[in-house]
């Protein structure tokens, strides 16, 4: 099951919807916070990562949806993104100030736990062996839970 994409469609459906859903609600919080979120060091960064997760999530499952693919396209095309998202949120880090250690720590672990996989997982499928699309599941269950922790500071955080 590991390397059948086809056996995975409805996963890649359902990833594909929430995610879209989920980056939707995260315009809307933005754009309802626009001016608080920009006064705040890192805010603002944080809710460009968290776009960056549901974006680099929703973009693989369109790519193992795309039909007549083989295991070795939609693999390098999954590590692509996975590839460009750990570079964008890895920056994005970089430019965070102002925030307490432990927050950047768990922004980190979740980020790059919502990225990394994407790479692994796309190298894994187009090489064939080492755990496949499972490495796809675990960076989908946390690009989710990073943009969903990020998305409670962006809407609540910042009001207190």
């Amino acid at each position: 099951m590991a390397f059948e994409v086809e056996a995975w469609s409805d996963f890649f459906v359902a990833t594909a919807g929430a995610t879209a859903a989920l980056a939707g609600l995260l315009f809307v919080a933005v754009s309802i916070n626009l001016e608080r979120i920009l006064s705040l060091p890192g805010v603002a960064d944080r809710a460009l990562g968290m776009l960056v997760l549901l974006l680099g999530t929703l973009l693989v499952a369109i790519f193992a949806l795309a039909p007549g693919q083989s295991d070795l396209a939609v693999g390098l095309e999954i590590a692509g993104t996975g590839g460009l998202a750990v570079a964008v949120v890895g920056s994005l880090l970089m430019r965070i100030h102002g925030v307490q250690r432990s927050h950047l720590i768990g922004v980190a672990v979740f980020s790059f736990w919502g990225t990394v996989p994407f790479l692994v997982g796309g190298l894994s499928l187009a090489e064939g062996s080492g755990g496949g699309l499972y490495w796809i599941l675990a960076g989908t269950v946390g690009a989710i839970a990073g943009a969903v922790s990020n998305a409670w500071v962006v809407l609540v955080e910042i009001l207190r």
